[in-house]
């Protein structure tokens, strides 16, 4: 793909111009945090609130992961948001049925089988998400040139970061709050609706600003376009390669991310840290993200000078080592609140810094041709099912093994991300077919 291969040709119609000309300022920050919002509260936030409820570490860890699933089927997705409509009206109609959902869900929590409840709310969260992931991508891989793709990829996982901010920080916070003053259930039940609210709200804005997306040629459109999508991307060249990039790069994470939530809620006699909801609210809240940020802007900059290719294993080492500060706070168990967030704001740095590799991957040598949209659905399908299996996991391993020896397996958990990463080879996306328009 060229630095001219996106750009957007002139306006078909004057009634499309206002969001035609939106400049990237105004819609890539407040796209990824929405996606960013419900991706965290499935994945992380349920994990604390499960915890408050008084459920066990595996139940908590295999179910939160099994709602997980429609992020790691988006190729279901893809072909029906590149056939029907345009790709903003898929993002704002499910910005809105996400909030629904949280407000449903907030209710739920008041029924006698609460856990079943919520987990078919978080299911329904889950899927309506994983349809807005790949309306939102698809507006961004089809509107945006090369050079602008690389520019903005590090706003792009800022902002999602921007997300975890307000889940798993402020109202991760706000519930822990609550949880003093009214109970779990009380607690949890206004953060969830609270939640929804914000959702519903940024699908406001998006009405106004967001683009529409390119859209498929008309010949095109139609039931066939699914078989062609599935058969043009197992005919790209290297495609077991990246497949099997997307899979490996989070093996570490995947089994790490859902486990650290637990491990600093288990009491220090159990191996845990003894944080309350309110102290992970404190500490995620703040600092966390912020390096979060300052690395997913350094990697976009960093990236855009090297190269992707040149750049992979230095991405890959800031994605994977920083993980070790897990294994030090399970080691030496600090009582310093400051000190632990301050070593897991050093972990964030590093994962900002390295998830961007992960994501011009998919951009560069996954997405490109004439199914932009769809094919880069499928590649983030891969790389939620590369850590949605660790995931699922993950609380049968650190029950059997120990908070201490279960992050000692994390660290030779990245082996295989710093193999991959140095062995996949690259395409040249020059040239290849892709969908008329920009917007």
């Amino acid at each position: 793909m060229t630095t001219d291969d996106a750009a957007a040709p002139a306006p078909a119609d004057k009634s499309k111009t206002s969001t035609r000309i939106s400049h990237p300022a105004l819609w890539v920050p407040t796209l990824y945090t929405a996606e960013g919002l419900p991706y965290v509260m499935v994945n992380v936030v349920a994990v604390l609130m499960y915890k408050s409820l008084g459920f066990k570490d595996a139940e908590i860890a295999f179910f939160t992961s099994l709602v997980a699933i429609p992020w790691a089927i988006k190729p279901l997705w893809g072909p029906l948001v590149e056939m029907f409509r345009t790709k903003k009206a898929f993002v704002l109609a499910t910005e809105i049925g996400g909030g629904l959902c949280f407000g449903l869900l907030a209710l739920s929590l008041h029924l006698p089988d609460l856990f079943t409840w919520t987990l078919i709310f978080f299911g329904l969260i889950a899927i309506n998400s994983a349809v807005h992931d790949t309306a939102a991508d698809g507006v961004y891989v089809t509107t945006l040139s090369a050079t602008d793709q690389a520019r903005y990829v590090g706003w792009q996982g800022a902002f999602y970061n921007v997300g975890k901010i307000l889940s798993q920080g402020g109202f991760v916070w706000i519930a822990g709050w609550l949880e003093k003053h009214y109970g779990p259930v009380t607690a949890w039940t206004l953060a969830m609706g609270g939640f929804g609210l914000l959702l519903a709200a940024v699908a406001g804005w998006h009405a106004i600003f967001l683009p529409q997306g390119a859209r498929l040629p008309d010949d095109k459109k139609g039931w066939h376009t699914v078989l062609d999508v599935v058969v043009t991307f197992f005919e790209k060249k290297y495609i077991l390669w990246g497949i099997l990039f997307l899979v490996l790069y989070r093996f570490a994470e995947g089994q790490a991310i859902k486990i650290v939530p637990l491990f600093m809620r288990a009491t220090r006699d159990a191996g845990g840290l003894g944080l309350s909801t309110q102290d992970i609210g404190v500490m995620y809240g703040v600092f966390p993200p912020i390096t979060f940020i300052l690395g997913s802007l350094a990697a976009g900059y960093f990236t855009a000078g090297r190269g992707l290719r040149r750049s992979l294993l230095v991405l890959c080492a800031g994605f994977n080592i920083p993980f070790a500060v897990y294994l030090v706070l399970a080691l030496t168990q600090p009582h310093d609140v400051t000190l632990i967030t301050s070593l897991v704001s050093l972990e964030y740095l590093g994962y900002g810094f390295g998830f961007i590799g992960l994501q011009l991957f998919m951009m560069q040598q996954i997405a490109p041709g004439l199914y932009r949209t769809a094919h880069y659905a499928f590649a983030t399908s891969v790389m939620n099912l590369g850590f949605l299996i660790p995931s699922a996991v993950s609380g049968m391993l650190s029950d059997k093994l120990g908070y201490r020896e279960f992050f000692i397996w994390v660290m030779i958990a990245t082996i295989p991300s710093f193999l991959v990463s140095w062995l996949v080879p690259f395409r040249n996306t020059d040239g290849e077919p892709r969908q008329s328009g920009a917007n």
